[in-house]
């Protein structure tokens, strides 16, 4: 396997990074490997308004692997098959998204650049293939979706003041609201006096859940 690409993404850690690609607006950069840099690579890519990463979950690597885990739509406190989930805990680390395509730059420093939306990958990872999203085939609404048969039922309502939310880039905010409002803490903690703080590209945004509210503290540098 070669790594073609590395991904450019809000996300620096772990914490907060939406729990399926396309719940979160948010934008990112797609980076070809110098050896990958030709205009022709994609030639025809810019008719389709999707398209499907396949990664590796390099930041979850591990020697040993458990038939089971524990997904967070679950509470994280009951146990499922892993070939059952899309847990990164798994024999092969390897990751699928759909991600919306919305531009394709031809520049001096890294050639061809994907610009993209609504990636659940974290800043940097490395990414084995890109391949069109078909909806003819890739589509199927009627499915079954076994534990995780819909988004969250409930989005939280989030707080932020406009002083406070301007401090983000102006392309970037309505992807930190949509990530709040899925609520990014796991799913056991429920202290409503617990701050958190969530890197979101150059910020550290603190935030508490007081029931279905989100409210921000602070974003800073």
């Amino acid at each position: 396997m070669k790594v073609i690409a590395h991904i450019e993404t809000c996300f620096t850690s772990k914490f907060g990074i939406p729990r399926q690609a396309g719940l979160a607006n948010t934008p990112g950069r797609i980076i070809f490997e110098p050896e990958y840099r030709v205009a022709e690579a994609v030639r025809g890519l810019e008719g389709f308004d999707y398209i499907w990463l396949i990664w590796n979950m390099d930041k979850a690597v591990r020697d040993t692997w458990s038939p089971t885990v524990r997904p967070p739509r679950l509470g994280g406190n009951r146990r499922i098959g892993v070939f059952a989930t899309r847990s990164p805990f798994r024999p092969n680390a390897i990751g699928l998204s759909s991600v919306q395509l919305i531009g394709i730059e031809h520049t001096q420093e890294y050639g061809t650049v994907l610009h993209v939306r609504g990636a659940d990958l974290m800043d940097g990872t490395p990414i084995y293939d890109i391949k069109p999203y078909l909806p003819y085939t890739d589509s199927h609404p009627n499915a079954r979706s076994g534990f995780a048969p819909s988004a969250a039922e409930q989005l939280l309502e989030v707080d932020c003041s406009p002083m406070l939310l301007n401090k983000i880039p102006a392309d970037m905010q309505q992807g930190l609201i949509d990530i709040l409002s899925h609520d990014p803490r796991p799913q056991y903690q429920q202290d409503s006096q617990r701050i958190y703080g969530l890197d979101y590209g150059k910020h550290e945004v603190h935030f508490r859940v007081d029931e279905s509210r989100v409210i921000v503290i602070d974003i800073t540098d």
